[in-house]
């Protein structure tokens, strides 16, 4: 039961606190503000996304699903963890920053679909260390655990900070 409830709460907890926070517009993300803070999570989502696709390519070599290369050394798993868990604290300034700077907005689509998918990313991270901890669970859920992290991340990057790097539009969403 807490392996549903657990990662839920803490999504509509951060949901909870972007929706009822003050938005604080002059809020600064490593010591830069305003349209340099926005460049700055750019491309800190830009590397968070590089990260998540070599933790994804980790994941494969570890459960043997890479065609052509032989089983992965013992080393791979701990790196596998230890990137994860970087990736999680690298995670955490901009997702600060999103929440102190603009809370949970539903203006447009895009900033609508990336409020919810950073509320989410949060609980699926949970959901994913719930599932690796239990030995009681389906073992198809870890890797479906996995890829929601993976696609999260792709999901905020696409809706952000490709939005930033590209002129302030995306492919397929209103540029509003």
């Amino acid at each position: 039961m807490s392996a549903v409830l657990l990662p839920v709460a803490v999504g509509y907890g951060i949901y909870l606190f972007g929706t009822h926070h003050t938005p604080d517009y002059d809020n600064g993300l490593l010591g830069e503000h305003g349209t340099a803070a926005v460049d700055l999570k750019a491309r800190m989502g830009t590397a968070l996304l590089g990260l998540a696709l070599v933790q994804t390519g980790l994941a494969l070599w570890m459960y043997g699903r890479v065609p052509g290369i032989r089983s992965a050394p013992r080393s791979v798993p701990l790196g596998h963890r230890l990137l994860g868990f970087l990736i999680l604290l690298a995670s955490l300034p901009i997702a600060y920053h999103c929440l102190e700077t603009y809370g949970i907005e539903t203006a447009s689509p895009r900033v609508a679909i990336h409020s919810f998918a950073g509320c989410a990313l949060y609980g699926a991270f949970v959901a994913k260390v719930i599932v690796v901890r239990s030995r009681r669970l389906p073992g198809w859920l870890l890797p479906v655990a996995g890829a929601l992290l993976a696609l999260g991340v792709a999901l905020l990057w696409y809706t952000a900070a490709l939005w930033a790097l590209n002129g302030s539009s995306v492919p397929g969403l209103p540029s509003v």
